[in-house]
């Protein structure tokens, strides 16, 4: 199938755009029939396990209210508190067991394989992963569901190139690819999905090389999704407009409020992991069951830090929670996160990060509406802008978290605190990132290291490399010894040869006729055309790229370079060693700049 697949492409002759349109489909059929799979069995572990075992309903947020009215019994205050311990205690087996990469959020899994993996994913991982995260988020652990989705999209994405032989980079664009897809399916984000997992690979760049499969992937599995589970957004926001210039300073304020308890949450997610359960002399598969009780405790007081928590998002939009809550909420949330996923747990870290940056938002509209109620006159606006402008900051990925958000609420018309309160929190909290595999921009990433060599080089023109010299060709039929005469004092490395009709058809390198200079016998046997070789021709205005790839094809360590009106005459001899001092000179200057 893979080779008939591949010269039925080869065959259609397919430009780059409309192959990758073609993968892109394929990515996201998958990737939406993935996440469509995970999210039915995800939501009917969560009613089983804390409707059915523990007597608890957690609420649901407006898109996604799966089972409604449903009588969950009496509270079982005792099975509450340990279902969490269960969930990691499952999750800790199955990943340990079978695929320890398949350990914590997920997301740094796909950006590390991009990285120093060459795109390449196992392919248990996405199925372990869905499993795992599914007995996290169905007991009540602190997570996200976006690690799984990208898990199965990705891994696709891996497994497909794998299987038509593509390149490491097209693997890598379709790692990407498949990413896009899962989130734009689970969270209902076309776009928003797309653009995230191009940005969350860096701090500061973005990987456009996989824009058009990704988009194509992510509108594919949306549709997918949303054919099963309806078109609806997945939260409910009303009709919300920034109109009062006067609010400005309040999002101000919620930014900078973004920046501390960013940086916290960064730095006490990787303590717990590193400095609490890291050293903790237990075996790691019972890690995230000792997690698990963790989080039990906090739940018992506070049941709204389990799962992902978007249905107390929710609440939060439409004022539901006490502004009290809120506050304790924002702290209790970050603790719960990283003792579900900092210590082995599986699930993302998306969802519970929205939750936070919903509650602060939170604390920052409802608390302004309540001293300036003429102000601030929606409050639960605010829960959203805290949402995109919180993991903006954590994860320095403003552009997708803001088209993300914008998406699963429908809240177009608050993009402008979106965009202002984003970037205060990314430009103060770039230094810390939830996803440590990020690296800063293309230039640290050793998947695009040979691109930066290739880049330069194309960016050098032949003209501004080569030592134009007077070169006069030899006729074809010149004797080796007087070709010996003029490379001896002629002072070049390289002698093009002419025909009849003056057309260069050869050209002789001193290299490749070394071992002959100095036996005589040859000098009147041997002519031009016995000795020469086919010309590596350039102009001036090639790049140094094209001229090393002639050379290369042409196993030579020269190329002639002529003029571009007559190929007939030579301005000069481009080295190899003349392409090395441009390179070596190129990239002294990048990195004064640099530095």
């Amino acid at each position: 199938m893979r080779e008939q697949l591949s010269r039925l492409l080869h065959a259609l002759r397919l430009e780059e755009s409309g192959r990758w349109v073609i993968y892109g489909l394929i990515i996201g059929v998958i990737s939406g029939l993935g996440a469509a799979v995970f999210f039915y069995i995800l939501e009917h572990g969560k009613h089983f396990a804390m409707c059915k075992l523990a007597g608890f309903e957690p609420p649901a947020p407006y898109g996604e209210r799966l089972f409604e009215n449903v009588d969950c019994g009496s509270f079982n205050r005792l099975i509450f508190f340990f279902l969490p311990a269960v969930g990691g205690l499952i999750s800790g087996l199955l990943v340990y067991t079978f695929a320890p990469e398949a350990e914590g959020h997920g997301t740094d899994a796909m950006i590390e394989a991009f990285h120093t993996k060459k795109g390449k994913i196992r392919g248990r991982v996405p199925i372990i992963k869905t499993i795992a995260t599914v007995a996290v988020l169905s007991t009540g652990g602190s997570a996200g569901r976006e690690g799984p989705t990208i898990q199965i999209g990705a891994g696709f994405g891996s497994f497909f190139a794998e299987k038509l032989r593509l390149t490491s980079r097209e693997r890598r664009i379709m790692l990407i690819a498949g990413a896009g897809g899962g989130l734009g399916a689970i969270f209902r984000a076309p776009l928003g999905g797309a653009l995230t997992a191009m940005e969350v690979l860096y701090k500061e760049d973005l990987e456009t090389e996989a824009l058009i499969p990704t988009v194509i992937s992510s509108i594919t599995a949306y549709i997918i999704f949303t054919l099963i589970f309806g078109h609806d957004r997945i939260f409910y926001l009303p009709n919300y407009f920034f109109h009062n210039i006067k609010e400005v300073p309040f999002y101000i304020i919620l930014g900078f409020l973004c920046v501390p308890l960013g940086a916290f949450y960064v730095k006490f997610f990787y303590w717990v992991r590193d400095r609490l359960f890291k050293p903790m002399p237990v075996p790691r598969h019972i890690k995230p069951a000792i997690g698990g009780l963790l989080v039990g405790m906090l739940g018992l007081f506070y049941p709204q830090v389990y799962g992902d928590g978007w249905g107390w998002i929710q609440q939060a939009i439409l004022g539901d929670i006490r502004l009290d809550i809120l506050y304790v909420l924002i702290v209790l949330k970050i603790m719960a996160t990283s003792f579900t996923i900092a210590s082995g747990g599986s699930g993302g870290v998306f969802g519970p990060t929205l939750f936070i940056g919903g509650m602060i938002g939170g604390v920052v509209g409802y608390t302004a509406h309540h001293f300036f109620p003429h102000i601030v006159t929606t409050p639960g606006a605010y829960v959203v802008v805290g949402m995109s402008a919180f993991f903006a900051g954590v994860a320095n990925a403003p552009i997708g978290s803001l088209l993300m958000c914008s998406e699963m609420t429908g809240g177009y018309g608050l993009i402008t605190p979106l965009l202002l309160v984003s970037i205060i929190a990314l430009i103060f909290t770039r230094r810390w990132s939830i996803y440590e595999k990020q690296v800063w921009n293309k230039f640290h990433s050793p998947a695009h290291a040979g691109d930066v060599t290739v880049n330069i080089l194309e960016e050098i023109k032949v003209k501004v490399a080569y030592k134009p010299v007077k070169v006069k060709p030899v006729f074809k039929n010149e004797k080796f010894k007087r070709i010996k005469y003029i490379l001896a004092n002629q002072g070049i490395d390289c002698i093009p040869v002419e025909d009849e009709n003056g057309n260069i058809i050869g050209m002789i390198s001193y290299d490749r006729i070394k071992p002959a200079f100095l036996e005589h016998e040859f000098e009147d046997l041997l002519i031009a055309e016995d000795i020469m070789v086919k010309p590596v021709i350039v102009t001036e205005s090639h790049s140094l790229y094209e001229a090393l790839i002639r050379m290369l094809n042409g196993n030579s360590r020269f190329a002639l370079v002529v003029d571009e009106n007559d190929p007939r005459r030579v301005l000069g001899i481009l080295r190899f060693r003349d392409i090395m001092e441009a390179y070596n000179r190129e990239i002294a200057k990048v990195k004064g700049e640099r530095d």
